[in-house]
């Protein structure tokens, strides 16, 4: 539980007082007990507001904000201010601005503007955060802190560069281990002197989006990159935690965003928090797998939605209105999928610059006859109605699917062998295969100990690290199922080919050894030849794409062979037998058809049942706790939809309080929580 002051999930969101007169917030907080929100987030960008002046700090106008919200019975998610810095900084302390990818030098403006190599940025955000929590730490409302907000970004200053350089000597100790870890002997790039080193951007190795000439530099930048802000959050993690030890310290992710390494950052984190930011096409299974990514990222402990919108973005290029009934969905499949809290961005709507059209609680005529207010206080009084019985409950899964930032980054750097190759979207076509199904799946990492699996799937595992092949081997000898595809294998941590043929040190535990990777033109597909069912998969011809690897078997059975071009008779996927588990690999980008079948050949196989059969458009989590199972079920679809034949061991919905009696029907856009 995050803070047992407040034991159900919690509502509520963003809130910015300090935009608006005093006299305001009297009703923003009578509409909150009408929304039943019981949550607000403050403090988020005030930093200028605090600290007019290096060494003035102003919380007394804090201090009636807090004290009024907690009179009525509204807690607090206590910011720390230091996403944005004041203009005053940038002036007395031009260290503290970035220099972007292309060299130029940023003045004061925007967010994410603060250089996290900056010796004032650092000694002043951890000042000010130490400031609020010396100030805070013993009041009533505070249930949480929210160091900084949406980190981002990276920075090519001089001070990055020198930090760069002492970052890799701590890596690699001597030139000479570097040189070879980045293969310098290539374009004659050796280096004899740390000073040697210049970032990589738009002035030295890199060019457009992604494109490096050589993949180790760009890859070790990013990950200094994600240090380098991670070490930003710390100093004031370990600010806060100086005075108020006992109070959970997050910071708000962005899911999967590419920039950072959040299992790294998750490490320092007392629970995560994350911002969900769908469109309207965003496909569901995407937004659930980003869910159970946030979950994984601390091996399933409940997580908090910390931002949605109650109605609609503005920073997107066709920002549609949520549908009736969507918010709602949307919340309650963050909530079946981990979160135990519900929080929006914002709870009034601000009146100018650029978030002055992202939607809010309360909109702009300021008052609760709205739709959006309607639906939030439903939502509202349903969590109330639901109180603890969900909290701090946990999701069982027999499935995993590895998913790695540091591989992602070396993917899409590699210099080939196509650009249509986006590691996320791999990714996703396995979980979503999983996720029509109901089967329910953890996103893990390379870390993560895979004992408790029957089922484990790492899609593109390009870049494989020390010890990971060997722990694949152990899992699969003890009878797990291992499932990986084309192009994994291929490189070590650094991005330096692994010799003696494809893929590397997965060629034991698969039993096959890659000769070539042909890369297939836009809308070109080559032939899956099923000789034989499997499963329920009828034999016959299927398709793939993007990449076709021409694999030759070493003990690996052929499950299917390709069916034209020149490699026309050679594997496309293989299984082998590897102590008393299977290794499977799948040598190109299979038909959502065949990959459906695939995954329900090898649940079935593993003894892993849907957790409910459903029509499509209908999806289905679990959540358990002190031998009480609460099983969600969503209907995504515009129609109402009747299930029937439930399992007996669903006694009623806790939405409705009604007994369930082996049928459902859900509205459209509905949502049902059965417990047994």
């Amino acid at each position: 539980m995050i803070n047992e002051k407040l034991p159900k999930i919690w509502y509520g969101g963003d809130y910015n007082p300090e935009q608006w007169d005093e006299s305001v917030m009297e009703e923003d907080i009578r509409m909150f007990k009408l929304a039943g929100i019981d949550v607000a987030t403050v403090n988020v960008f005030s930093w200028a507001r605090i600290q007019p002046d290096e060494n003035t700090y102003d919380l007394e106008w804090l201090d009636r904000i807090i004290d009024r919200l907690y009179k009525d019975g509204i807690y607090v998610c206590l910011a720390t201010s230091t996403g944005a810095h004041p203009a005053w900084l940038a002036k007395k302390h031009p260290d503290v601005l970035r220099v972007d990818y292309d060299g130029r030098k940023r003045k004061f403006g925007g967010r994410h503007n603060s250089c996290p190599n900056s010796p004032a940025y650092r000694k002043l955000s951890e000042r000010l955060a130490g400031t609020i929590a010396e100030r805070y730490k013993d009041h009533l409302a505070v249930l949480v802190w929210h160091v900084s907000n949406e980190y981002g970004g990276y920075c090519y200053c001089d001070n990055c560069e020198a930090a760069f350089r002492v970052w890799l000597e701590q890596r690699y100790g001597t030139l000479e281990k570097l040189n070879k870890a980045w293969n310098t002997a290539f374009w004659g790039h050796t280096f004899y002197d740390w000073d040697e080193i210049v970032a990589p951007n738009a002035l030295s190795e890199e060019w457009g989006h992604n494109r490096t000439n050589f993949q180790g530099i760009s890859i070790d930048y990013r990950r200094f990159q994600s240090s380098s802000l991670l070490d930003c959050y710390k100093l004031e993690y370990e600010a806060i935690k100086q005075h108020s030890p006992n109070l959970q310290v997050t910071t708000n992710l962005m899911g999967t965003y590419s920039e950072l390494d959040y299992f790294e950052w998750a490490k320092y984190m007392d629970v995560v928090s994350w911002d969900n930011y769908p469109s309207m096409d965003t496909p569901f299974s995407l937004t659930a797998m980003t869910h159970d990514l946030m979950r994984g990222l601390k091996s399933g402990q409940p997580f908090m939605l910390m931002e949605q919108t109650p109605s609609q973005q503005n920073w997107q290029p066709y920002n549609s209105l949520k549908r009736p009934g969507v918010m709602k969905l949307w919340s309650y499949q963050a909530v079946a999928r981990g979160a135990d809290t519900v929080l929006f961005f914002q709870l009034r709507r601000s009146v100018g610059a650029c978030e002055k059209y992202h939607g809010a609680v309360i909109e702009h005529v300021g008052h609760e006859n709205t739709r959006v207010f309607r639906e939030s206080a439903e939502l509202g009084a349903e969590l109330q109605q639901l109180s603890g019985r969900i909290l701090d409950s946990r999701v069982d899964s027999k499935v995993a699917i590895v998913y790695d930032w540091e591989n992602r980054w070396a993917v899409e750097l590699s210099s080939g062998p196509t650009v249509a190759l986006k590691y996320l979207d791999e990714v996703h076509k396995y979980y979503d295969a999983l996720f029509q199904m109901n089967v329910q799946t953890d996103m893990i990492s390379v870390e993560e100990q895979l004992d408790r699996y029957d089922l484990v799937i790492a899609p593109v595992l390009y870049m494989v690290k020390p010890g990971f092949a060997e722990k694949v081997e152990a899992f699969v000898a003890r009878g797990g199922t291992f499932v990986t595809t084309f192009f994994s294998g291929i490189v070590n941590e650094n991005d330096i080919v692994t010799l003696g043929g494809y893929p590397g040190k997965l060629r034991k535990v698969l039993g096959i050894w890659a000769e070539e990777i042909d890369a297939l033109l836009p809308g070109q597909q080559n032939d899956i030849v099923l000789n034989k069912p499997l499963g329920a998969l009828d034999s016959g011809t299927y398709s793939g794409s993007i990449l076709c690897d021409l694999i030759h078997t070493e003990g690996a059975e052929v499950v299917a062979e390709y069916g034209s071009d020149f490699y026309k008779g050679m594997p496309a996927v293989t299984v082998n037998s590897f102590g008393e588990g299977k290794a499977w690999y799948v040598a190109t980008s299979p038909d959502k058809t065949f990959l459906q079948g695939l995954m329900a050949h090898l649940c079935e196989a593993a003894g892993i049942q849907p957790l409910l059969a459903t029509p499509d458009g209908v999806e289905v989590s679990q959540r358990a706790i002190n031998g009480s199972t609460f099983t969600f079920i969503l209907n995504h679809n515009a129609e109402a939809v009747q299930l029937s034949e439930l399992p007996n061991t669903f006694t009623k919905e806790l939405l409705s309080g009604e007994a369930v009696n082996g049928s459902l029907a859900i509205a459209a856009k509905g949502v049902a929580i059965l417990e047994s």
